[in-house]
């Protein structure tokens, strides 16, 4: 018997897994950038620390709805 014939469960869980690493990226450059434009300016850290936090809170907003997704397609 293959292992493959062993594996059980939800495909659910691995498209929240997918769905994931898409905001993860984003974050990643959300931030990477923030650090960019504060090092070239840095009397803007406020204004830019305030921005990311907002790009930030969009951008994991995906990741609800993948895993809002996971739920409602995965029962």
């Amino acid at each position: 018997m293959s292992v493959l014939a062993e594996v059980s469960g939800s495909i659910a869980t691995v498209g929240y897994g997918l769905a994931a690493i898409g905001p993860a990226i984003g974050v990643g450059i959300v931030v990477g950038k923030t650090i960019e434009g504060v090092a070239r300016q840095p009397e803007l850290a406020g204004r830019l620390q305030v921005l990311m936090w907002i790009g930030i809170a969009f951008t994991e907003a995906l990741a609800f709805v993948g895993i809002g997704t996971a739920f409602i397609f995965g029962s």
